[in-house]
């Protein structure tokens, strides 16, 4: 079964730091594309944070996190990681990370709650 597991969130403090990790299954990994991360905050729609393409390593973020966070992959380990800085209030959230084979989002993982405190 294909599956994703994101690990590394917590209780931190405002300008703290946490580093999320996503694991992918062997298969699920090599067939991917991109991968991304996402986030949603209680009472708000599901957000795109981070992403990152196979092909090139190209990155993009949202622009609220830009500058403090950093999104990278480990082939060896079949894993990506969100790197965040400089947390903020407004960063609390669940965490997805999300897997693309080309069309979209197709796996997504269980999240992983994130909450600062200011």
């Amino acid at each position: 079964q294909e599956q994703l597991v994101e690990s590394g969130g917590g209780l931190v403090q405002a300008g703290d730091s946490l580093r999320l990790s996503c694991a992918a299954s062997g298969r699920t990994f090599s067939r991917l594309v991109a991968m991304g991360w996402f986030r949603q905050a209680p009472g708000k729609e599901r957000e795109f944070v981070a992403g990152i393409t196979w092909s090139d390593d190209r990155t993009s973020y949202r622009d609220s996190v830009k500058g403090r966070f950093t999104i990278s992959r480990d082939n060896a380990k079949s894993t990506v990681y969100l790197q965040m800085n400089s947390l903020r209030f407004a960063d609390t959230a669940v965490y997805y990370c999300a897997g693309s084979q080309g069309s979209g989002y197709e796996y997504w993982g269980q999240g992983t709650q994130v909450t600062v405190s200011s």
